[in-house]
């Protein structure tokens, strides 16, 4: 069986970049904004919805970033293999701050309605070693050295 996530690169005018701390079977993840894509949807229709749904933004997705090329199992479900692609997008309206946080606060996280708050991060600590997840590690590298 495949997951396949879809997810939104969005970095603001201050050069920081979007990333989602959330609450997944117990566990804490700092991992970039997105989800899974539902039957039916393509790619570019599920991060938006995703974006609507978890933040209630409206955005544009301007190209495709990266496709996983490799086998990633998923972290849970063993039986599962993981498929992202990631989007470099921007905002079409204004980002409502309510439900950021600017720094990892769990109590916060596992009040807030989704277990899921989002954080602004500088382009000098945004990097591969504040997110959990393995795909999500190889596009901050990439994010790094190609959008300088």
């Amino acid at each position: 069986m495949f997951t396949i996530r879809v997810y939104g690169i969005l970095i603001n005018d201050k050069n920081q970049v979007l990333v989602s701390d959330e609450i997944i079977a117990d566990k804490l993840f700092t991992k970039f904004c997105g989800g899974g894509l539902e039957y039916g949807e393509g790619t570019i229709d599920c991060v938006k919805r995703e974006f609507k749904e978890e933040m209630n933004l409206a955005i544009e997705v301007n190209k495709h970033f990266y496709t996983t090329d490799f086998f990633q199992p998923s972290a849970f479900k063993n039986s599962d293999q993981v498929l992202s692609v990631y989007y470099l997008i921007q905002a079409l309206e204004a980002v409502s701050e309510h439900l950021f946080q600017n720094e990892v606060d769990i109590e916060k996280i596992k009040k807030s309605e989704l277990q899921q708050l989002f954080r602004w991060i500088d382009w000098e600590d945004f990097g591969p070693n504040i997110f959990q997840l393995p795909i999500d590690k190889v596009v901050a590298g990439m994010i790094k050295l190609q959008l300088k």
